[in-house]
């Protein structure tokens, strides 16, 4: 039973980020505008490039070997995410 529940709490932490991905990114902009959602869903897979890349480095501190790939994919991660942030401005 509570390997039932405890996959439940792992699923709902997913869907708890991808909620708040979404309002994070604007969800209520294009409902609001009557625009297209184009940029809602980029702004939503950049903030988990982001965020992956912020795993990484939490990771680069409490891991014991491959402390250094982790950090430079971390880094690379979050300096991709800032590209496309700034791709996106140029776009809109």
């Amino acid at each position: 039973m509570s390997n039932i529940s405890s996959k439940v709490f792992s699923s709902f932490k997913y869907v708890y980020l991808i909620a708040f991905f979404a309002l994070l990114s604007g969800v209520f902009y294009p409902l609001i505008n009557n625009t297209g959602f184009d940029f809602l869903i980029v702004g939503i897979l950049i903030l988990f490039v982001g965020f992956a890349g912020g795993v990484l480095l939490y990771k680069t501190t409490t891991a014991e070997t491959k402390k250094g790939i982790f950090f430079v994919i971390g880094f690379s991660l979050i300096g991709f995410s800032l590209f496309l942030i700034f791709d996106i401005g140029l776009q809109a």
